[in-house]
């Protein structure tokens, strides 16, 4: 089992998908991670000197998982799905050969999320399902499958503060809130955890329940008695 995740900025696969990878790789699956900007716009100061720190950050935090990421190097905050990006796409893919593709959703909140989105449904083409994550704060987002991460929310807030250059303890915050909600989505127990997702299938791609690691549990629904003396 091949999984390829690719985040437009080097903090993205941490804080929108880290828990399932890490919950693929308990179960043995062989990570890619692939970074399409350089990060050097996420932050005050050089440039340049904040790019070398934000490679530094997101291969520390993909060394949580004993993956070596890939950076492509297009210039952040100006990716667009052009022929250069569908083609280091293209390549990567063909190299890696993954079972699945993760990446953003296509509507997501930042332009460089929506670009790299295309970019992977475009190269992807009949060589493997994308599957889309999260979106910041759930907006606009119907998840069609969801995947249980309760036991791996610790290396997932650990990795998202590998980014100390970020800020990180805001997106713990929103990222942990979010899980949360997820797994309450699915009637998960007090303290589940869930990161969600949504598959639209293409053709040969109809069904990728078996490429995901478990879903949350499904509890009963348990009938609440109405209030004393009320009939009906």
């Amino acid at each position: 089992m091949k999984i390829l995740a690719l985040g437009a900025h080097p903090d993205d696969i941490e804080i929108f998908m880290f828990g399932t990878l890490a919950a693929c790789a308990a179960q043995g699956a062989e990570l890619t991670f692939a970074i399409a900007t350089n990060g050097a716009r996420g932050g005050n100061g050089d440039p340049a000197a904040l790019a070398r720190a934000r490679r530094d950050e997101a291969t520390a935090a993909a060394g949580l998982l004993g993956v070596e990421p890939r950076f492509l190097g297009f210039p952040d905050g100006e990716l667009i799905a052009d022929a250069a990006l569908i083609s280091s796409l293209k390549a990567l893919i063909g190299e890696v050969k993954p079972d699945l593709a993760i990446t953003h959703a296509p509507y997501d909140y930042h332009g460089d999320h929506r670009a790299l989105s295309d970019g992977v449904r475009i190269a992807a083409s009949f060589a493997v399902p994308v599957l889309h994550a999260d979106t910041l704060g759930g907006t606009g987002f119907s998840p069609t499958h969801y995947v249980e991460i309760s036991q791996h929310w610790d290396i997932k807030a650990k990795a998202i503060r590998a980014h100390r250059s970020q800020g990180p303890e805001h997106y713990v915050h929103r990222a942990r809130l979010q899980n949360e909600f997820r797994a309450g989505q699915c009637n998960g127990a007090a303290g589940a955890l869930a990161e969600a997702f949504r598959f639209e299938p293409t053709f040969p791609f109809a069904d990728i329940r078996a490429l995901l690691p478990p879903a949350p549990p499904i509890r009963p629904v348990m009938a609440s008695p109405g209030p004393a003396g009320r009939a009906g």
